[in-house]
């Protein structure tokens, strides 16, 4: 289920609650002090750089570009 975070515009107070987007409606109605906080999710979607997770056959293949590409190439085989 999706988290929200509801600030009581009153009291400043914030919660965190965890349910679905039916509930919270419900819970925005009952309450008019309660207000939804819009954030974005924190997503990570990489860890690590790219070339580390690349095979090795990678770096094999990179070397043949280089070595066929003649004077003032800026390939950088690893």
């Amino acid at each position: 289920m999706p988290s929200y975070t509801l600030i009581n515009k009153e009291t400043e107070e914030v919660n965190h609650i965890i349910c679905s987007h039916e509930e919270l409606k419900v819970i925005l109605a009952e309450d008019p002090n309660m207000k939804q906080k819009l954030c974005a999710p924190k997503i990570v979607s990489q860890a690590g750089s790219l070339l580390s997770k690349t095979p090795d056959s990678w770096n094999d293949l990179l070397g043949a570009v280089k070595k066929g590409s003649g004077r003032g190439n800026t390939i950088n085989v690893k």
